[in-house]
């Protein structure tokens, strides 16, 4: 018996060391078919952490979007962000309030890939934060930074707005315009070029249809929203109230 069993081990020794004439290929599909199913968990499926990230909070800010303000599903707000309502901040855009505050007004649209950003502190002793107030138009690709624009104004696509700049009710900055810091646009004046200079006086006719594009805007986020669940913050003051007044969630 035990000389069978030497033979039996020097056998499969000899089996072991030997090089397979088989392809790697070949192998490797035996090795693959070999592998057990593994069946996904249904966990995995209600939490699928693939999609973007839409509201981003930092340390005790959140960002807090109107019940009706319309934001695309690729928009990232972080921090100190409020949206208020009747907006709209369209896709691609980059709201970042990580370091001061940004307001989006009353029925103002942020347009495609604008990115929104405020400092600590301006220098210039002018607000840090950058608010853009109602009924204003922010064309598409613009990039402003601690900046103030007052209502009913247009800012032309691919604008720069820099610190501390501060653009009056009733203006108009044409496409691909830089407004250096601490620049002030007057009321009612169109604006071009880099950096920004005056170009002319509007008329009557032109201001009054500053509002109403900011109107048709607004409108056209009503289709665009009503492919999506309505996703605001409003939640979570409801939460706040209801644990405030000790009434179960």
């Amino acid at each position: 018996m035990a000389t069978l069993l030497r033979g039996l081990s020097r056998k499969t020794l000899t089996l072991a060391l030997k090089p397979s004439t088989q392809s790697p290929s070949l192998l490797l599909s035996r090795h693959l078919s070999a592998t057990p199913n593994i069946t996904p968990s249904s966990d995995r499926i209600k939490w699928d952490y693939r999609g973007q990230r839409k509201i981003i909070p930092l340390g005790q800010w959140l960002p807090k979007i109107a019940v009706d303000a319309y934001v695309a599903p690729n928009v990232v707000l972080a921090g100190q962000v409020t949206v208020y309502d009747g907006s709209s901040v369209w896709n691609g855009s980059v709201l970042r309030g990580d370091l001061n505050k940004i307001t989006v007004g009353f029925c103002s649209n942020i347009q495609e890939r604008c990115v929104l950003h405020a400092a600590w502190s301006s220098p210039t002793g002018l607000p840090a934060d950058t608010s853009i107030e109602r009924f204003v138009t922010v064309g598409a690709y613009c990039l402003l930074r601690s900046c103030t624009i007052e209502p009913e104004c247009i800012i032309g696509q691919h604008s720069i707005l820099m610190e501390g700049s501060l653009v009056e009710t009733h203006s108009i900055l044409e496409a691909g315009s830089v407004v250096p810091p601490g620049r002030r646009i007057p009321t009612g004046e169109l604006w071009a070029g880099n950096p920004a200079r005056y170009v002319r006086t509007l008329t009557h006719e032109e201001t009054l249809e500053i509002p109403k594009l900011a109107v048709a805007i607004n409108d056209l986020s009503r289709s665009h929203f009503s492919e999506f669940l309505p996703y605001s913050t409003v939640y979570l003051e409801v939460e706040k109230l209801k644990k405030s007044l000790s009434i179960p969630i």
